[in-house]
């Protein structure tokens, strides 16, 4: 299979012109980072660019962040695989965002209480060891979800440019474009970080329509329904369907991610915690929500055109990736997308379309980078050492995190096994810290008998959502997989389920702990100005 995936891939229309086009945005990007430096004066600013970020930048900016080139391949493959079906996530997630905006709900208060990170009010509102604990957490989970981000940003860019063909092409990418994200991020802190977003947002906005364009004009938006239609029934279309691979715990859990990607995951948060004023902070969620629809539906639909593209006109793709009822090995099926659009795009567009990818790609890895670095200085040494750690100091351990970090992702993307969609798995590593997030937010912001007790084990209880990877639920007997065909015989409970039941257990556990072991001076509930 190695030779028939090697000379399919090669036929892309990317040539030098693109790579010009993609060098020219690269050193744009590296020179921002080292043109902001100046700026970067103490935490306030290296994390939260001083708290001045008006409401049409925090718009674009949250965009270029929740936009990013994992975003894409990971819809665009659920797209691939689940076909229109999989809109019902970029529903939910517009829907719960724009209620988020209309209401404030969790990031108006955490505003108002001017923290930086999510653990610096676990400690404001209950006590110093429930904000380590809840650091370490969120560092755990963070740092595993982006675990893939590398590898699947990588596996675009060999697979639109035809270097997939090269069998020592993706580590080689991976390492130059960890080096990339890590110059302008140790330098220039949030504030390169919402620059670089702005530009992404806007080179990426031009892109993905005019993209989106060329795909309905390449297979017609008629003939992409009918094709699905005949290929894959109503399945295709239709989320709770028996063959979709979704069902109603799916579409449930979705509804969750919704409200975790727009409140409750820090890196979104962090623009709400930068923003001029709680109205600015409404605004943003609401005009963000659209964006955080789109960010689903387009890529979403490259992989259903992908597909059809794969199924009628390109039949020795087809065989590579579209499994049969017999069992055949394919080909992986995140390359699906990005080798697509180097067949159907022309030599210029296809540079700039995988520059704007790129950019989405260090949109995506600097926010990321950031955060989990500064939850580690702010929210787990910092409080450990008290007054101790200077500015200075913390400014220079969290430029240390970063690259530690990204270091690992690059030993993570080179030797993770699972099966699981992209999606998936980030959805289960995330539910290590979101689960106990989400019951210490509605508890410490809404409930004033929540205490610090029920806290500390509503954050330990998010590691049961650990069950819910691929490889631990071979581990334990949760899933058997026939060795001879690859196939699933056997599953007990899927990761969405173990999903919805690690939020009910925290929940519970939350309120049941804060019932039985009260604090004995319980600190007052913020309100919102």
């Amino acid at each position: 299979m190695e030779e028939a995936f090697s000379q399919a891939v090669s036929q892309t229309q990317f040539g030098t012109l693109d790579w010009i086009i993609v060098a020219l945005y690269l050193s744009i990007s590296v020179f921002i980072g080292f043109g902001v430096k100046k700026y970067v004066r103490n935490m306030s600013t290296y994390l939260g660019a001083g708290r001045a970020v008006g409401t049409c930048l925090g718009i674009a900016t949250m965009t270029g962040t929740e936009m990013g080139l994992i975003t894409v391949m990971y819809n665009a493959q659920k797209g691939f695989t689940g076909g229109f079906a999989a809109f019902h996530i970029a529903l939910a997630a517009g829907i719960v965002t724009f209620f988020v905006g209309l209401s404030g709900f969790f990031v108006c208060r955490l505003r108002d209480m001017k923290v930086l990170t999510i653990p610096e009010f676990y400690e404001k509102r209950f006590d110093r060891k429930t904000r380590i604990l809840g650091g370490i957490m969120l560092a755990l989970g963070g740092i595993l979800n982006m675990g893939l981000f590398l590898k699947v940003g990588s596996m675009f860019i060999v697979g639109i440019t035809g270097m997939s063909a090269e069998s020592q092409a993706l580590p080689w990418v991976m390492t130059l474009l960890l080096l990339l994200v890590l110059v302008y991020t140790v330098l220039g802190g949030m504030i390169s970080v919402i620059i670089t977003d702005y530009v992404q947002f806007v080179v990426l906005s031009f892109g993905i329509l005019v993209t989106t364009y060329i795909c309905i004009q390449k297979l017609g938006w008629t003939h992409i329904m009918e094709s699905l239609e005949a290929t894959r029934g109503a399945s295709s279309f239709n989320p709770l369907d028996e063959g979709s691979g979704f069902g109603w715990s799916y579409v449930a859990w979705m509804a969750m991610l919704g409200l975790v990607s727009c409140a409750i995951w820090p890196t979104a948060v962090a623009r709400a915690l930068a923003m001029e004023s709680t109205q600015a902070v409404k605004r943003q969620y609401m005009w963000s929500s659209a964006s955080f629809m789109i960010r689903f539906l387009i890529p979403c639909f490259w992989g259903i055109c992908a597909f059809v593209y794969f199924s009628e006109q390109a039949p020795e793709l087809g065989t590579l990736f579209i499994p049969t009822e017999g069992g055949v090995e394919t080909a992986n099926n995140l390359y699906a997308m990005p080798i697509f659009l180097g067949r159907i795009l022309p030599a210029g567009l296809v540079g700039l379309i995988t520059a704007a990818m790129i950019a989405a790609f260090m949109s995506t890895h600097d926010s990321y980078l950031l955060c989990w670095s500064s939850v580690i200085t702010q929210d787990i040494l910092a409080p450990m050492m008290g007054r101790t750690l200077s500015t200075k100091a913390r400014i220079q351990l969290t430029r240390l995190f970063i690259v530690l970090i990204g270091l690992y992702i690059l030993y993570w993307g080179l030797i993770y096994e699972g099966s699981d969609d992209i999606w998936d798995y980030m959805n289960v590593t995330g539910a290590v810290y979101f689960t106990g997030a989400f019951s210490l937010l509605l508890g410490g912001l809404y409930w004033r008998r929540a205490s610090s007790t029920g806290a500390f084990l509503a954050l330990l209880s998010g590691l049961t959502a650990l069950l819910g990877l691929d490889p631990i639920q071979r581990m334990v007997g949760l899933k058997v997989i026939d060795p001879e065909t690859g196939e699933v015989t056997r599953q007990i409970m899927t990761g969405d389920q173990v999903g919805l039941l690690t939020v009910a257990a925290s929940l519970a556990i939350f309120v049941i702990a804060s019932l039985l072991f009260p604090d004995k001076q319980p600190k007052s509930i913020p309100t919102t100005s």
